[in-house]
């Protein structure tokens, strides 16, 4: 099965990756890197199991680092280069890291006692271009799996890490991953995958890994823009991406003249997933792109459906069936396993889902039901087996005890032309137990004001029953979402 190591001993004159500042490496170049770095980790001291923790921005060093360790047996850990001082602590101290790398601006606000090299200058740090300068280019023997160890992204309370078991084996391209990827017409060979998010993030750095096992070229952005996006598709004949749902409604507000001065004709697969996304974005973006918008539904614990954007056509709405291996159920609050069209807490289970949340068995344990696992999902699956998702159980709002999903009502939000963002929150209501508030972020120009809230109410009333019709509207200037796209919801919440 190919990897990126196999890439690299095969093509190695090809590009490997190019990074925002315009430096580059070819597959040759980035393994040999790698390797100098793999044994630099094990002069150290640096055995199979042990960490490593990059706060890096999008460039070379994440993938040094990134294959050094998945060739060594050891965990890597992509932590938020916007993370205080404070909570990139914890997560060095919680992992148990035997070793940090950081961008220098990050470096010099740190003081950690493990060994720490900066990628630029920082008082009290080793110079990361430098080290293992002088070790061997040739690859370790054996090869044995490292693992990506991701935390949580926190949008319910303080990160967790997601440590699964090493398997003692030489590197492979998960077997999930690679029937998902050629589902999404993602296939071995030449091709170009855009990175448009942050690595560190799950799905942005897991595609964009795998993309390499298949041989594809990264190019990467520091920060997304939507002109600039295609722009790049177009200059490096771009064949596959993943996006989330923000980056679109960005991209389909350009406007027409400047969608279409781009050629966008080399993509093929346009993946996304992390936050929900609404039908009506969806297929605006099928209409522009065509064919070629894919779905996946997962989270840091695991892959657990996907769907095409042909299939997805056929069915608005679903985030499509069970991929390989996956078992999935829909469980009511007692643990009864409910049937087809009837909806519940979704579990699943795969030989992906063998982990631990690290360092907190109680989690572990709440988050389990036997070989089954859930991140607390809502949905329901219909009787041709597609699934469909209705909220996060912990963002559900329960009104004169009828259930309402704020992704229902959000979906209806974002389709008006003066709404830029918006999150649909539950407020303590004395009479109705809750009450349907919504936050929007105006577009540039517009006011939030009492005529804007009329106007949106008028909107949701045209399409959605009464009582899902928010009680209030406040307006921000910015919503707060990770860089994945996932709603910080409890940052709005006042209860």
């Amino acid at each position: 099965m190919s990897t990126f190591y196999d890439v690299a001993e095969a093509h190695p004159d090809r590009l490997a990756v190019l990074a925002p500042d315009g430096r580059s490496a070819t597959f040759g170049e980035l393994a040999a890197r790698a390797n100098r770095l793999t044994h630099a980790l094990r002069r150290l001291g640096l055995r199979e199991g042990d960490g490593v923790v990059a706060i890096v921005h999008n460039g070379l060093p994440y993938f040094e680092l990134l294959f050094a360790t998945l060739q060594a047996g050891m965990y890597f850990t992509p932590v938020n280069y916007r993370s205080s001082a404070e909570e990139i602590a914890y997560v060095v101290e919680n992992s148990g890291a035997r070793v940090v790398v950081a961008d220098a601006d990050i470096a010099r606000e740190c003081s950690l006692d493990v060994p720490r090299f900066s990628v630029g200058a920082a008082d009290g740090w080793e110079d990361y271009a430098s080290w293992g300068e002088n070790e061997s280019s040739t690859p370790p023997e054996p090869r044995t799996a490292g693992q990506t160890m991701l935390y949580t992204s926190g949008t319910t309370g303080r990160p967790k890490g997601v440590r699964r078991a090493l398997s003692g084996k030489p590197p492979s391209l998960h077997a999930i991953h690679r029937d998902l990827l050629a589902m999404m017409d993602v296939h071995p060979g030449p091709g170009v995958h855009l990175v448009a998010c942050p690595l560190y993030h799950a799905a942005p750095g897991s595609f964009a890994v795998n993309a390499m096992h298949l041989g594809h070229s990264a190019v990467l952005m520091d920060k997304f823009d939507a002109e600039e996006t295609l722009r790049l598709v177009e200059r490096h004949r771009v064949t596959g991406t993943h996006l989330v749902p923000t980056m679109f409604h960005r991209m389909l507000r350009l406007p027409e003249d400047v969608r279409a001065r781009y050629d966008l004709s080399s993509l093929t697969s346009v993946i996304h997933g992390a936050a929900p996304c609404p039908p009506e974005v969806k297929e605006r973006m099928i209409d522009w792109l065509g064919p070629v918008v894919h779905e996946y539904y997962g989270a840091s614990e695991g892959l657990i459906c996907g769907v095409t954007a042909s299939d997805w056509l056929k069915a608005p709405g679903t985030v499509g069936r069970t991929l390989t291996g996956v078992r999935l159920k829909v469980v009511d609050e007692d643990g009864a396993e409910l049937p087809d069209g009837e909806p519940g807490t979704l579990y699943f289970s795969s030989a992906h889902t063998a982990l631990d949340y690290l360092g907190d068995p109680e989690k572990t344990a709440a988050a389990r039901s036997g070989e089954f696992l859930t991140v607390g999902d809502f949905g329901y699956r219909d009787a041709e087996g597609r699934v469909f998702l209705l909220d996060r159980r912990t963002d559900l709002i329960l009104s004169g005890g009828v259930n309402i999903y704020p992704a229902e009502i959000e979906a209806r939000l974002l389709s008006h032309p003066d709404v830029a963002d918006a999150a649909v929150i539950g407020e303590p209501d004395d009479e109705w137990g809750q009450r349907v508030i919504a936050v929007v972020q105006p577009i540039p120009g517009v006011s939030g004001d009492d005529a804007l809230a009329a106007r949106l109410a008028e909107h949701c009333r045209a399409a959605l029953a009464g009582f899902k019709t928010p009680k209030r509207f406040d307006f921000t200037e910015q919503l707060p979402r990770t860089e994945s796209g996932k709603m910080l919801r409890r940052t709005l919440r006042k209860d």
